[in-house]
């Protein structure tokens, strides 16, 4: 058994869990995955810094410290981690309201931001706050996603047919730029992008493992190299800084916080949830878990020592973990290969990017970000919860016209208006009886189950709270207005009622004074435990009575029956346990203790007495 020390060492280093099982088979495999994702993300960091408004360098930086730190911390066997497409937008959006994109001191911005957005995410994976994870749910996601990669790709249309073009983050600025330029497009740049992009599609249908963007990058360094091309005008890298950056504390500036903090808090919800979304799929292809407030720890650490690193954001990349997990990546050790063979062409192959033209990158960029437009999604969003799917459009769209930081709040906001619009209007149903059974089922879904006269019998599937309390009411002392036969009683199936608050509770006081104004009872039936407990220490349970509570529909409805049948000299009880089934023998069956138990149908009633309901441990 592990002592507290060994117990602590694994909750604080993950990598202690799985390294001391560590085999050489592990071994091949993982530097198999990392050597493929190395090969991948040497063109897409570069890349990626450019979306960010960058030197390409700082993508190979951003490549390299994050991905040694994370294996020691991360939770999930197969994320990459690195510089991510729509994070670099997000990065340039934000800082580029405080510097020249480009400048010295842009970078030292974006150096900034990494760190601050570690030691936020930091700071919530300390708190214990993985749940924040949910609040960018899956229709803000998709509708974010989408409108990203339209902005990301449009922003490279200017690189990609060689014209300068405005930096901006809507697309119709960019649209408008390009078509108020067009009579100076530059045809061999765009001749560059343009076989580029086929050549992606084509490389990645043929075979999803050949790193594709590597035969671009080195294809089209050699062409404008034997050409001569950037003489003629093409665009190219230019020298690259060679050798590993160095450590450096970034400056802090007090004002320089302030004004990237919105930025920065809008980063680390961004990146912990796609760490987080990116882990869950993968631990559920290999039956492994993961555990969000430590992803929250791990990602925060990479960004904070990749910041004294000179590197950019960094988060989980999809289309490298998904290249990761193919190539059968077995552990985080992944990460670290690749970083190796970063380190590698920062040391020596740095000259060899001289050539590499600016339309080519442009192409990676936008074939990655048509790659995040997922329309099967929204169309599945539409076609399960046309609620969901209209907070996808919503988002989209707002991300579009507003701005991005500005989407991402609104599609939240969207979604939390969405979820108390539900809550305060839950779904309540009115049963009815099906013949030959036990069962009772909404009329307005099921034609076999017909009311019984003189009774109003409803289903909640909510918790009763102040943010339903009012439709509650409304609800229950409309129905039983509008009743087309006199109504005896109300009875409340609340076996789904798993809360009760003060307002709701005031709210319930008011529906049975009213309804006993009209001579009309309330019943509940499969109230649990705790909400029983509830109503007896507020007074309520003594003021509606024992006697009107239940354990299930079918023996409240012949209590309340025998009950009026005797004020009433009818005989309903009998007519309605002529359409119901018999009582149900003697059965045994296992607990979960694993203790026998036996179960039969309830007794006949006593109508000299009050019925019982059974305390069961819920």
């Amino acid at each position: 058994m592990p002592d507290g020390n060994t117990h602590w060492m694994r909750s604080v280093l993950p990598i202690t869990k799985w390294l001391p099982s560590y085999g050489i088979f592990d071994g091949w495999r993982d530097a198999a995955a990392g050597l493929t994702v190395g090969v991948m993300l040497i063109p897409q960091g570069m890349a990626y810094a450019v979306i960010a408004g960058l030197p390409p360098i700082y993508g190979l930086y951003a490549a390299l410290i994050p991905l040694i730190v994370y294996p020691f911390l991360g939770t999930s066997r197969q994320l990459i981690t690195g510089p991510v497409a729509i994070d670099m937008l997000i990065v340039a959006t934000g800082v580029s309201m405080l510097a020249a994109p480009g400048s010295a001191q842009y970078v030292a911005l974006a150096i900034l931001l990494a760190g601050m957005v570690g030691l936020i995410q930091i700071g919530m994976g300390a708190a214990r706050l993985g749940f924040l994870a949910d609040l960018l749910s899956r229709p803000v996601i998709a509708g974010f996603t989408a409108a990203a990669a339209l902005i990301i790709g449009f922003s490279q249309l200017g690189n990609l047919v060689g014209v300068e073009l405005a930096r901006s983050q809507y697309v119709h600025v960019l649209v408008q730029g390009v078509a108020e330029q067009a009579a100076h497009i530059h045809g061999p740049s765009l001749a560059i992008g343009l076989v580029s992009i086929v050549l992606l599609v084509g490389i990645r249908r043929w075979n999803a493992l050949i790193p594709e963007a590597l035969i671009v990058v080195v294809g089209a360094t050699l062409v404008t190299w034997a050409f001569g091309l950037d003489a003629k005008g093409v665009a190219v890298i230019g020298e690259i800084p060679s050798g590993l950056p160095g450590w450096e504390l970034p400056e802090l500036q007090w004002g320089d916080m302030t004004s990237l903090l919105p930025t920065a808090l809008t980063l680390a919800l961004v990146q912990f949830m796609s760490v987080v979304s990116l882990g869950r799929v993968f631990a559920a292809r290999h039956n492994t878990t993961i555990d969000a407030n430590q992803e929250l720890v791990a990602i925060g650490t990479a960004n904070v020592m990749g910041g004294l690193f000179q590197s950019i954001p960094v988060s989980g990349s999809f289309s490298r973990t998904a290249v990761n997990d193919q190539a059968g990546a077995r552990t985080p050790l992944a990460n670290m290969v690749a970083a190796a063979l970063v380190a590698l062409t920062l040391l020596f192959l740095t000259p060899l990017f001289y050539y590499l033209p600016m339309p080519a990158l442009a192409a990676i960029i936008i074939v990655a970000a048509v790659g995040l437009v997922d329309v099967k999604e929204v169309v599945y969003l539409f076609q399960t919860r046309k609620r969901e799917g209209a907070i996808a459009l919503f988002t989209f769209v707002a991300t579009l016209a507003i701005g991005i930081q500005e989407g991402i709040v609104l599609g939240i906001a969207a979604s939390i208006v969405a979820i108390l619009y539900r809550v305060s209007r839950p779904t309540m149903a009115e049963l009815g009886h099906l013949e030959d059974t036990r069962s009772f089922h909404d009329v307005a879904r099921f034609e076999e189950a017909h009311p019984i006269q003189g009774l109003l019998i409803l289903r909640v599937n909510a918790a009763f709270s102040f943010a339903n309390a009012k439709y509650f009411r409304s609800f229950i002392l409309d129905k039983s207005a509008h009743s087309e036969h006199a109504l005896q009683a109300v009875i409340i199936d609340g076996a789904s009622i798993n809360d009760v608050d003060t307002t709701a509770l005031e709210a319930l006081e008011d529906i049975i004074t009213q309804l006993k104004e009209r001579g009309i009872e309330l019943y509940f039936t499969g109230l649990i435990g705790p909400v029983r407990d509830l109503l007896r220490r507020s007074g309520l349970y003594e003021r509606i009575g024992p006697d009107h509570f239940y354990e299930n529909l079918h023996e409240a409805v012949m209590y309340i029956l025998a009950e009026r049948d005797e004020e009433d000299d009818g005989d309903r009880l009998s007519a309605y346990l002529d359409t119901t089934a018999p009582p149900e023998p003697e059965q045994e069956h296992a607990t979960e203790a694993g203790v026998v138990a036996v179960s039969a149908a309830p007794a006949p009633p006593d109508h000299n007495r009050a019925p019982v309901l059974v305390e069961r441990e819920r």
